[in-house]
Parts: structure tokens; sequence; C-alpha cells
């Protein structure tokens, strides 16, 4: 494949999540990093050299605007900081950049709004960086959920969490309306990976939260409701021992994702069971999805096709977001 086969990626940012994404776009087969660029001095430079230190002919820039302005650049990587993703989405497209940006897209339904209405006058692709969606795993899982295997879907839980680390402290430092605290770092995956299931908004969420001092949110839990005895659970938290999983129980039997955010050499694992007492565990083979983000969204742009995660995607996890926070905080259901 020759340089003219490969979209030349640009990254804005050099934010933590470069250790998997600089890397992904680097081994992507239809990609080509050319540029990055950070505010913090140096602090380009100093990502290539650890996550890609074989890369040559990288143009690094100490301002990000500088890079929008690189006309080889066609689309950009945005790993910012969560409240400033809408408007430097929205800056990129105005320099006629493709954007993948890192989840979450945008605080407000309003702005992604403003930003498919950007997309469209420009004629550039967006996409939000949901990058677990591109794991083989989940498509297996689709295969046994279309089969008929559990029969028809009663219920979703999705639980993720971590210990929250010194180092990554400042994810609490802000509050949830600058986009700090776990639902927009975490419990944005266990929205997103619970609408998977349902091809419907909810009727209505409840939802309660524990808050640090900053008005964050260190852990939540809540309840989807889908309509017909449909219930979608939730739960997330950053002082929990790991997890990231979801479970799926139907009429006839239940199927579980046992590990969502999966490393590249990890061996995925789907079990099933079913009422006449079959019970089988699937190890599948590994997968890097941050790669296969890269190379879907790349050959979108490339071949001129629609991306998997579409911007009225983005538009409702964010609405469900914002309507589980509501509920948090004012104790009460709120209907969709």
């Amino acid at each position: 494949m020759n340089k003219k086969d490969k979209l030349r990626w640009g990254i804005l940012g050099a934010a933590r999540i470069n250790e998997r994404l600089l890397p992904a776009i680097v081994e992507a087969g239809n990609a080509d990093l050319i540029a990055m660029a950070s505010r913090r001095p140096g602090a380009a430079s100093q990502m290539l050299g650890l996550y890609a230190p074989e890369s040559q002919g990288v143009q690094l820039y100490d301002d990000p605007e500088a890079l929008l302005g690189d006309a080889r650049v066609q689309a950009i990587y945005l790993p910012m900081a969560n409240r400033e993703h809408a408007e430097w989405v929205i800056r990129a497209i105005k320099h006629g950049k493709h954007v993948l940006c890192e989840k979450p897209m945008a605080l407000a339904v309003s702005d992604i709004d403003a930003i498919a209405a950007a997309a469209r006058e420009h004629k550039v692709t967006v996409m939000e960086g949901f990058m677990y969606r591109f794991h083989p795993q989940h498509l297996r899982v689709m295969e046994l959920l279309t089969s008929g295997l559990i029969g028809d879907i009663r219920s979703v839980r999705a639980s993720y969490s971590f210990m929250m680390r010194p180092a990554r402290m400042y994810r609490l430092a802000e509050s949830e309306a600058r986009g700090g605290g776990a639902m927009w770092d975490i419990g944005c995956y266990a929205i997103h990976s619970l609408r998977m299931f349902f091809e419907q908004l909810p009727l209505s969420v409840m939802a309660m939260a524990k808050y640090v001092e900053s008005g964050a949110d260190n852990a939540m839990y809540g309840v989807l409701d889908f309509g017909d005895g449909r219930f979608a659970q939730f739960d997330f938290s950053f002082e929990r021992a790991r997890r990231s999983e979801y479970e799926i129980i139907g009429a006839k039997g239940g199927l579980k994702c046992h590990v969502v955010w999966q490393l590249p050499g990890d061996v995925p694992v789907v079990s099933w069971w079913t009422e006449d007492g079959k019970q089988v565990e699937e190890r599948l083979p590994a997968a890097n999805h941050f790669r296969l983000e890269i190379e879907h969204f790349s050959d979108c742009v490339l071949n001129d096709k629609a991306p998997l995660l579409t911007l009225q995607d983005a538009r409702e996890n964010c609405q469900v977001i914002n309507s589980a926070l509501q509920s948090a905080a004012e104790g009460r259901v709120i209907r969709f």
C-alpha cells in the first residue's frame, strides 16, 4: 500500500490515551501519522518518543492551531480535555479536516447538533471514539443474539470501574458541568454499551451517585427503562476493582462479555447459557480495537463510507448521559 492509499493523520493533544492511539495510527495499514501538536512545549515530541520511537518525518507543533493549518493533514484524532472537545472539533472541521474525537464527543446535545451542521457544511466525516465497538467480540455477541439463542432481550447490565490512582486524580478535579467525574470518563461506556442492544431511546432513567468536593461524580448506579418490562442497569466507579463487562438476559438464556476494555494481547471471552441446560464459554482471537477503529475511520474517509458510529448515535448517548446526571443530582426519575 503506497502513501496515496493512506489517510494522513494529525494528533491534536498529548493526552494519556495516546499510549494506545498513537501506536494504533502508526500500525494501521491505511493510515499515516504525519503531525502531532500539544500546547505543552515538548510534550508532542515526548509522546512520539515513548510510543512510536521509530516513526520518522512526523511534524511536531507546540500550537494546535498550527497543526490545523497544515494542509497535508487530512484527519485529526482529538484527545483533549472533555470540555474542549466540541470547540476543537468544530475548529478542525472549519479547516476541512475529518475528525475522530475521543469520547465524549461533547457535553451538551446542542454542541453535537452544531458539530453535525458544521460537518455537513464542510463535507467531512466526524465520529465519536468508542474504540471498543470495533473489537470482533461484539460482532460475535450480535451473531448469538440474532440467532435467537437467548430469545428476546429482557434486561442488560453494564459494569465499568477501576481504582483511581494519584496520577489520574485530574479526572475528579472539575465538576460534571466541565466534563469531570466518572460519568464522562467511564460511565459513557456503560450508557453506550447498553444502548447497543436497544433500538430506541429509553423512556426514563433513575440514577444515584456519590460526589466529591469538586462536584464530580465518583460512582453511580442507575436503571434505564426501555418499556414493556425491558430494563438496563449501569454502574461505574473510580473506587472499585477493575471491571468492564456487560451481561444480557433474554427469555431463553443469557450472554456475557467478560472484558470490554481489551488490550491487544488479551484473549476475549464470551460465555452464554440457555434454559435447556447448555453452558458455553467461547475464547475468541485477540484483536487491537484501537487499530481497528483507526482502520475503520480511515477506510470511511478514503472510500466515502458512512462510519459505524454516527453523529445521531453520539447525540443520543449525550442525551441519555445528561438525563442520568440530572436524575442523580435531583433524586428523581427523568422521563424522555
